[in-house]
């Protein structure tokens, strides 16, 4: 099975400026996802959604096709990704005549994923009886244990207060954090409906290592630092 790969950009980064083309270890961000899904197997196509010029020809110098620039409606802080999953997915039926059946979306922000983390995400979502699979990853905090909101007379309180009394965090229910290494999505279910969670959901496991979600400049220098070590174990 031949699968296409969305890497979704936008220009106007809040969190990091310039984000997507900011160098770690001499590669721009854009360029880690676009390399590893190059050398998966599976997938076929590596396609980039982005508004901008410049994101869009660094895309191209790393091997990654752009087919159109995403509108600017599209690329707004407040823009659903939802929404620019779905416009990919019109475009190539409008433009190509290619109507795909599944989806693999690639984010940048998560660089030191594996190749084996997309294949595990390919293979669960091959086993059937799935909409979309999605990547997480052990969480530091609970919500029945040590998450807190604060209620309206300000005094603190758990997210979701636990059935029975929870002593050590191993009492609480297993919870895991969403990272953003790989989604394996069937298009029926972007089309269709307007969540992730509007389908049947599987997880594929990543290890914490590998799972760093960029938001903000310390994650830029904890991803610079880790890609340039594995650099020189590699060399």
């Amino acid at each position: 099975m031949g699968y296409t790969a969305l890497i979704c950009a936008r220009s106007g980064s809040k969190g990091v400026v310039n984000k997507n083309v900011r160098l770690l270890a001499g590669r721009p961000l854009i360029g880690w996802a676009i390399q590893t899904a190059l050398q998966v197997e599976r997938i076929s196509t590596v396609i980039v959604s982005t508004d901008s010029v410049q994101i869009a020809r660094i895309a191209l110098e790393q091997g990654a096709e752009v087919p159109f620039i995403r509108p600017a409606v599209l690329a707004k802080d407040d823009s659903p990704e939802w929404e620019v999953w779905r416009h990919a997915l019109y475009f190539l039926e409008k433009d190509r005549g290619t109507r795909l059946e599944n989806l693999v979306v690639i984010p940048p922000t998560a660089p030191l994923r594996k190749i084996e983390d997309i294949d595990a995400c390919l293979d669960t979502y091959e086993q059937g009886d799935v909409d979309i699979v999605i990547t997480v990853t052990d969480a530091h905090r609970s919500p029945f244990f040590n998450m807190v909101i604060s209620d309206e007379h300000g005094y603190a309180r758990l997210v979701i207060p636990p059935q029975k009394k929870v002593i050590r965090r191993q009492d609480a229910p297993v919870v895991y954090d969403m990272t953003t290494v790989a989604y394996v999505v069937d298009s029926r279910l972007i089309m269709e409906h307007d969540s992730i969670f509007d389908g049947r959901v599987k997880t594929v496991q990543i290890p914490i290592e590998r799972s760093l979600d960029i938001d903000t400049e310390f994650d830029i220098k904890i991803a610079d630092f880790l890609l340039r070590e594995n650099k020189d174990q590699m060399e």
